[in-house]
């Protein structure tokens, strides 16, 4: 499993050093473009890719960091500090978006003369091109490998591409028309959107840092456990879902028949941790702690040949979100809520 994380995590370093190398190539021919127009619309593009070049470092080290393997000081990994770069890039691309509407505001008072429009569409469709397809692999190979710092590096070229798209066309209309606010006007247009790029991958960085409960995957598991339950497994509860990087932490207590000893106890643990495993991938590291069943779990309890029973079985408990997140048994009590 170790093994298997680690290729993850330098596989996505690997594609890092690929994304930083990109974004200077492109931030160099964007600002050659700017430098030959003198458009605040192609001046939005070229700060942007200010923000490409410090982010695809910012996440180029942080992926550096998770890959190092866990030690004394950090028995869970080095996975925490993709979300930390994910919070830095998502607020780099906000500022970003708040600096181009100043200038963009400028413009509209003071509107600049622009010349070789031509010349800059075509600079600035060649990274358009080259962003969407590195940020697209960038976001594949991120959700593979369930790198958010990775998967934050390729929506940003991809946020990218999309409002260098919209700035190109712009500048096609503005060349046949010679419209001068419009330079702004598309600015503007894609600040915004640039800010609303960045306040998602903040969101979802902040979200990772504070442990939020990831209800998606959550509900694959639920759907999951409820499919592959064992007849010993009386119940399951205190589950809880923890991301570190790549690899994700399940914890959760299991209830077993009383008169189990601890191999036996334990090879329903393993068969929890197998089937997950085998469904989840070694991205996943399980924990169970061991719990007891109690005379009213008779009542819930599916198992057929228990040579202890005291009650008569009522009813199967389906595993939900809900119940299975709560720090207590399940009881006849769940029966009737």
């Amino acid at each position: 499993m170790i093994n298997a994380q680690n290729l993850a995590a330098k596989e996505n370093y690997q594609f890092q050093k690929i994304v930083a190398v990109v974004g200077v190539l492109l931030f160099v021919i964007k600002f050659i473009a700017w430098y030959i127009t003198d458009s605040v619309a192609v001046l939005t593009d070229a700060l942007e890719s200010v923000i490409n070049v410090v982010s695809g470092f910012i996440g180029l080290y942080s992926l550096y960091l998770s890959s190092l393997p866990r030690d004394e000081n950090h028995p869970y990994g080095h996975g925490k500090v993709e979300f930390i770069s994910a919070s830095i890039e998502g607020t780099l691309i906000s500022v970003a978006g708040v600096v181009i509407i100043y200038e963009a505001i400028l413009n509209l008072q003071h509107p600049k003369f622009i010349s070789s429009l031509d010349y800059g569409i075509y600079l600035i469709a060649i990274t358009a091109i080259v962003n969407y397809f590195v940020g697209m692999i960038a976001v594949k190979k991120g959700k593979k490998n369930n790198s958010l710092a990775l998967i934050a590096s390729g929506k940003h070229l991809q946020s990218d591409t999309y409002s260098t798209v919209g700035i190109i066309i712009g500048l096609i209309v503005m060349y046949f028309t010679d419209l001068p606010w419009l330079d702004s006007a598309v600015a503007l247009l894609f600040a915004g959107f640039i800010i609303f790029t960045g306040y998602k991958i903040l969101r979802e960085a902040v979200s990772g840092i504070m442990d939020e409960t990831d209800e998606v995957l959550l509900k694959e598991l639920v759907v999951f456990l409820n499919k592959v339950r064992r007849p010993n497994w009386i119940d399951l509860h205190n589950l809880r879902i923890i991301k570190y990087g790549s690899t994700l932490h399940i914890d959760c207590h299991m209830t077993v028949p009383w008169y189990f000893n601890i191999q036996e106890g334990h090879a329903e643990v393993d068969a929890l941790e197998d089937l997950v495993k085998d469904h989840f991938g070694d991205r996943i590291e399980v924990f169970v702690h061991l719990d007891s069943c109690k005379e009213y779990s008779c009542q819930i309890c599916t198992k057929t040949d228990c040579p202890l029973r005291k009650h008569n079985f009522e009813k199967r408990i389906e595993f939900t979100m809900a119940n299975i997140s709560k720090n207590e048994k399940h009881n006849r009590n769940v029966i009737l809520k």
